[in-house]
């Protein structure tokens, strides 16, 4: 029989990077939160790589941080190695990634739970979801019963979970772990549309087993850069990643046992991610290529599993074990672990709108891959704004919107909700329209502010966001006003990186817009530079450099924000429109848009059809 455990206004089902988010949100805004976990050990857990960050995802870790959200932080204090990636290429692409520590992340994350105030880390199955008229009644697979009046869904990939070894399979959640086998079906009677997706992970590989001496070193940045804006040192990189290659071999015994792997077989019947396929899938795909990197990763440093970034797989063991021994270095290499490929259900973003509350049930979010995405940071994101959301509402408070034009956590809420996912989501710097004003670099100008308004930003963290901001504005006026006069050594310096040598006086700021030439190179004549920040000195850079550019993009992001300000009823049929395809009355009643602008971003809709709504639109006012 069912018993009363307790009532809470924030229910978190899954202690993940997105449920993690959530639920400290959620609790700092005042809310008494519980989340619960299936596996306590799993709390923070990473079970495919041991890294945060990366091409885009990176830009993602900043904005949580700017925002107040904790895995930037984190990362930092776990940190094996950092590189900011990109580097040869504009500052809109460039990206920070981290090794961290896998198991020191998933603890001190655990912790940061258990020490926070207003929230309540408990290790039960949530087996049943009700929707009642004052929120929802959690059931728990020991009969416990939780009232609450918000609900945020970060299941990960444990709904439904099996995992596939070759002709194996089972059910299973990541790791090895139990998977959540009742909560699917409770959902479904709910009425959420459910799916299947797939993802994948390599195999964890003994480190003394793997001969390092022929391959080629990684190296991390000196000094290391930090993701959070709290972090004031980082200490050194304590770790060497290494990069080997697959071969004509490896492709030979792949291709020989393809049958063999379930996603060839048709024992897979989720969608995977385009962007990070198995190795099986790479081979098949770009059966030109004649090999494959991949980069060999440590765990941690209390441990000797090693990962194999780029190796993911689905076949049998043995089979793996055959093709891993054809590459460079891991000849006798000991899988610790073995790659497998892991089938979840996940959820319809189109569902939801940017909040990601569900349109058809008040107070109940998704986040993280039960939305559809793939990826630790895509979660990270979608937790943090789900679990101010649901505080925000209880709160009786405005809801948090981010605009796909102010960040990619916007472009990735917005992306999801208005062109929904056919496959695992992943953030890329080419998703986003305005990626020069949405770089890695002034995520805090962004989004600190807002932080602040919505209240995870304390007092002595904006004190020290508004010194930066006015240090940053007094060396704008600085470079301005100083003038360098010709002569041997600038003009020395100015010829060394191939641009004309100076015959007249020139202002900083104008030797800083040649493209040839960059702060640290102007150091040796630039007297009267005081000592800041290096993130002042890129923030700066990079406005004087492209300024033209990214005057361009603001003019396009006002003119988005007139068509995100022309906004739509909730409630209308779309059908009764005359002059819309059918097709865009489809889609239109489907997702419902908020405004012109999303309208105009759903797939289905034309250009035609949405001069049609302004039409319609501008009508409507007219009447009025």
């Amino acid at each position: 029989m069912n018993y009363k455990a307790g009532e809470f206004e924030v229910a978190v089902i899954g202690a993940g990077h997105a449920g993690i988010e959530a639920a400290l949100a959620a609790a700092r805004l005042g809310c008494r939160t519980v989340i619960f976990t299936i596996n306590m050990d799993a709390v923070g857990n990473c079970p495919c790589n041991p890294s945060i960050g990366g091409t885009a995802k990176g830009h993602l870790v900043r904005e949580i941080d700017a925002l107040g959200g904790e895995m930037g932080r984190t990362a930092d204090e776990c940190f094996l190695q950092s590189r900011m990636l990109n580097r040869g290429k504009g500052p809109a692409v460039h990206s920070l990634r981290a090794q961290i520590d896998r198991r020191k992340y998933s603890d001190t994350m655990k912790h940061k739970l258990e020490l926070q105030q207003n929230l309540e880390l408990h290790q039960a199955e949530i087996t049943g979801i009700k929707q009642t008229d004052s929120g929802y009644i959690l059931t728990t697979r020991m009969l416990a019963e939780y009232d609450v009046k918000a609900v945020i869904i970060a299941t990960g990939t444990y709904l439904g979970g099996r995992i596939f070894i070759g002709e194996v399979n089972y059910e299973s959640g990541p790791d090895g772990t139990f998977p959540a086998a009742f909560l699917g079906q409770s959902l479904k009677e709910l009425g959420l549309p459910l799916r299947r997706f797939k993802t994948g992970t390599p195999a964890r590989v003994l480190r003394s087993s793997i001969d390092f001496s022929d391959l080629e070193e990684q190296h991390g940045d000196d000094p290391p850069i930090p993701f959070s804006y709290d972090t004031e040192d980082m200490g050194d990189n304590k770790v060497i990643c290494h990069i080997s290659w697959t071969n004509e071999k490896t492709k030979e015994i792949i291709l020989k046992n393809i049958h063999r792997s379930p996603l060839y077989a048709g024992d897979i019947e989720g969608v995977g991610p385009r962007y990070c396929p198995s190795l099986e899938d790479k081979i098949v795909r770009f059966s030109e290529k004649k090999r494959h990197q991949l980069f060999i990763e440590p765990c941690g440093l209390d441990t000797e599993e090693m990962y194999l970034q780029g190796m993911s797989s689905s076949l049998p063991e043995e089979v793996q074990i055959k093709f891993y021994h054809t590459i460079k270095g891991l000849e006798n290499a000991v899988i610790m672990r073995p790659a497998y490929a892991i089938e979840y259900d996940c959820v319809d973003p189109t569902e939801m709108n940017a909040t990601l509350e569900f349109k058809r049930f008040k107070g109940l979010y998704g986040a993280g891959q039960f939305n559809g995405s793939s990826g630790y940071e895509e979660a990270a994101a979608q937790g943090l704004v789900a679990g101010i959301n649901a505080a925000l509402k209880i709160k009786g408070k405005e809801p948090l919107i981010l605009e796909r034009s102010g960040s990619y956590i916007g472009t990735l809420i917005d992306d999801l909700v208005t062109k929904g996912a056919n496959e695992p989501y992943r953030m890329m710097t080419s998703r986003s329209e305005y990626r020069l004003i949405l770089r890695q670099d002034n995520a805090d100008v962004r989004l600190t502010p807002l932080g602040r308004e919505i209240g995870l930003i304390s007092d002595e963290r904006f004190e020290k966001f508004n010194r930066k901001q006015a240090l940053k504005a007094e060396e704008l006026k600085r470079i301005q006003k100083t003038v360098i006069p010709p002569g041997d050594e600038i003009n020395n310096i100015l010829v060394s990186r191939e641009t004309s040598p100076l015959t007249t006086g020139a202002k900083l700021i104008e030797l800083l817009r040649r493209p040839q030439i960059s702060y640290a190179d102007l150091a040796p004549i630039d007297k009267t530079r005081p000592e800041l920040d290096a993130n002042i000195f890129e923030q700066v850079e990079i406005e004087v450099k492209y300024e033209g550019y990214i005057e361009k993009q603001l003019r396009q992001v006002e003119q988005l924000r007139k068509l995100e300000n022309k906004k739509l009823p909730s409630d209308f049929d779309y059908t009764e429109l005359n002059g819309l395809r059918l097709e865009a009355q489809e889609k239109l009643n489907k997702i419902k848009p908020s405004s012109i602008g999303q309208a105009s971003r759903i797939s289905g809709v034309s250009p035609a059809d949405v001069n049609v709504l302004l039409i319609w639109l501008s009508s409507k006012r007219n009447d009025k």
